[in-house]
């Protein structure tokens, strides 16, 4: 059956009424304002330095010590012009000057010197990622050689991006951390936000669903399987009822620490102490010594026939 081309007539009111809504709700539209950061090239971002911090891992093949300088160097060039430019748009979002795009201050110095304090601290997050593969080959049985961490497991993904994110958001950097470890949320499932503090010889396990948030502080060599939750306890407001923001919600987790899976361990107040092990599913809201391991009691499974099937004793067993 062929299409009724007199419908169509309907579209150019329904135009009409969608453009409408970009009046009456203006709070989700971005028009007559100067350029936010550009999706598509921070996502580019990402892949340009992942090419920097794993080289000869990803996207350029023949790479070694005679030209990789050269290849590095095209990067690094290509990464300035782009993130001076981005970061330049995000600094002037956040100072409100989004309609008039000419202004006092020079959003592209005050990008580009950012920009530079970025980049200079390439060298440091490689020895960091490098601990942190690492830690996913010391961790994990499964693995046979540190390339298959960085071919394959989505937790050094999210970890990568993280502690990108994270050295911007360290520098003031509005807007763009966010875009990039959402991205990588997206891709891996594993959702980390930037301002979290997270120390060397990190492993996140699997990694789906797993959850750190803006103020946990993670200290060095702890391992987290899928499904962990450091999240807030509740939410304070103030006497109008809007969040208190800057306050620590999220828990520390000391060094030599493993949570288990589908563990949720929440609150600014809550400590684990070094060299303690979460067990899964556990619940936790207040702190632990050191040297703590804590369990559930463990459950009872119980077995009954459906109606209709074969006459069986109810039957409970011990897990």
């Amino acid at each position: 059956m062929a299409s009724d081309a007199r419908l169509k007539e309907q579209l150019p009111q329904l135009t009409e009424r969608i453009v409408q809504t970009y009046s009456e709700i203006p709070e989700t539209s971005h028009l007559g304002h100067c350029p936010l950061p550009n999706y598509d090239i921070i996502v580019g971002v990402i892949e340009d330095l992942k090419e920097i911090l794993f080289p000869g891992y990803r996207r350029r093949e023949g790479l070694h010590l005679g030209n990789v300088t050269y290849h590095v160097g095209d990067l690094i060039d290509s990464l300035h012009d782009k993130l001076t430019v981005q970061i330049g748009r995000a600094l002037r979002h956040e100072s409100g000057a989004v309609v008039e795009c000419s202004d006092d201050t020079d959003f592209d110095a005050l990008g580009q010197a950012k920009t530079i304090l970025f980049l200079e601290q390439l060298p440091e997050l490689r020895r960091k990622l490098a601990l942190d593969v690492h830690a996913a080959c010391d961790g994990d049985p499964a693995v046979d050689a540190p390339d298959e961490v960085i071919f394959c497991y989505p937790g050094l993904e999210a970890v990568t991006v993280y502690r990108l994110a994270h050295v911007l958001d360290e520098l003031g950097v509005p807007l763009i951390p966010r875009m990039m470890t959402e991205w990588a949320h997206a891709r891996t499932g594993i959702d980390i936000h930037p301002g979290a503090q997270i120390g060397e010889h990190f492993f996140i396990d699997h990694g789906t669903g797993v959850v750190i948030g803006q103020t946990c502080v993670i200290g060095r060599h702890v391992k987290l399987y899928q499904g962990v939750t450091l999240g807030a306890l509740s939410f304070p407001t103030d006497s109008d009822g809007n969040l208190i923001r800057g306050l620590k919600r999220h828990p520390t987790i000391e060094d030599y620490v493993v949570v288990y899976a589908n563990a949720t361990i929440l609150g600014g107040d809550t400590i684990v102490g070094h060299h303690s092990v979460i067990g899964s599913s556990v619940w936790l809201t207040r702190s632990l010594d050191p040297h703590t391991t804590v369990v559930l009691e463990r459950p009872r499974l119980r077995m009954r026939a459906e109606p209709g099937a074969e006459a069986h004793e109810e039957l409970n067993y011990n897990i």
